[in-house]
């Protein structure tokens, strides 16, 4: 089967939760013998990351201009032209943004699966005009996919709800079981003593992430004294509150390591005290599946995409942008001693993922 997918910024390497699960995906649909292809976003790929093949995934480099209102759009324009002349036995569509032009690639003659990530026009960051846009493509994108997958229950009720939708196919974001390093060379570079214990986050710096809040607890609960607080991970698009959060993190002693992956974030989850997520909007976040991986004991915001089945629903959320209850879920969870969890991500196995997402493809075919 020859399959072709657009509307992420790309892989490897690449910042955000659509490019984990596409960089994660993609490899294990490659291995089973199909023909995959992504098209990239030319303003992510670093020198050093002009390649044109991932562990068996093609990868094709087309144009978008980098301000975050046209980017999405214009790129997945372009992406759909170069997609037909691909002639792939399926499109398959990421996020809501770019499935505006779902129409457009059924009237080429493409058969299109598409998979929304949540209801991005939650997303602070939007203005009016933009948060149109994304819930004319959240519209389009399931009107006129030939399959929808959806990452959570909620997601699957907003269709069902607002559009009627019934068949969405539920498939979750993934994790896998990591192996847990031993050295600490990471955090002695980025400050952070042998015995010294830290809480951390991480995610772009966006406003809807919460790191705002995460420092300003920080601040209030005093665990200073006791805990460093580490944030992992930087913005797309330097703009006024990214430039306030790290203004915020300096005054206030934070570790914010930039964007990382492979080893350094190992190290980061291996020797994390707590985990926090503070997000007031998430699809389903591969960062907490990802902490929880690493057996760490964690804090969520109480939004619906956060409350998953292996979470204590009592023990473990805090009211949404509530930075006294998150200053007291943390001072409580250290005081009990941030113990380590064993969590049950069965449910949650990539391979799974990639056999349930080929199904999908075969039922459109």
């Amino acid at each position: 089967m020859k399959i072709v997918v657009i509307g992420t910024r790309g892989i490897p390497g690449i910042l955000g939760g659509v490019e984990t699960h596409c960089e994660e995906l993609y490899p294990r649909i490659a291995a089973a013998g199909h023909d995959v292809t992504i098209i990239r976003r030319t303003p992510y790929i670093a020198e050093n990351n002009r390649i044109r093949e991932y562990k068996g995934v093609k990868l094709i480099d087309v144009y978008a201009p980098r301000r975050k209102s046209i980017e999405a759009v214009t790129h997945t324009f372009l992406a759909i032209m170069k997609a037909r002349k691909l002639h792939p036995d399926v499109l398959h569509v990421h996020a809501i943004g770019p499935a505006l032009l779902v129409p457009l690639a059924r009237l080429l003659g493409l058969r299109v699966v598409m998979t929304n990530h949540g209801p991005d026009y939650d997303r602070e960051k939007w203005g009016f005009l933009a948060k149109t846009v994304l819930k004319a493509g959240e519209w389009a994108g399931t009107r006129f996919s030939n399959r929808v997958i959806v990452i959570s229950n909620t997601i699957a009720d907003i269709l069902k709800n607002k559009y009627g939708r019934t068949d969405s196919k539920l498939i979750f974001n993934g994790v896998n079981i990591p192996d847990k390093p031993s050295s600490r060379q990471w955090l002695i570079k980025w400050g952070i003593n042998d015995d010294e214990k830290y809480i951390m986050a991480m995610g772009r710096f966006v406003k809807e992430k919460g790191f705002h809040t995460l420092i300003e607890a920080y601040k209030r609960s005093g665990l200073s004294a006791t805990h460093r607080l580490v944030i992992a991970g930087d913005s797309d698009h330097e703009d006024a509150y990214s430039l306030s959060l790290k203004k915020l993190a300096a005054d206030e002693n934070v570790v914010l390591t930039g964007f990382i992956k492979g080893e350094p974030l190992a190290q980061l989850l291996t020797n994390a005290s707590l985990f926090v997520i503070p997000s007031s909007h998430e699809g389903l976040p591969i960062a907490l599946l990802e902490a929880m991986s690493y057996n760490i004991d964690v804090i969520a915001s109480d939004i619906p995409a956060n409350r998953i089945a292996q979470l204590d629903s009592k023990r473990d959320f805090f009211h949404t942008g509530d930075v006294a209850g998150l200053a007291d879920a943390m001072k409580r969870k250290v005081k009990e001693g941030c113990d380590r969890r064993e969590y049950d991500l069965s449910p949650y196995n990539w391979d799974e993922i990639a056999g349930q997402t080929v199904d999908v493809y075969n039922s459109v075919l």
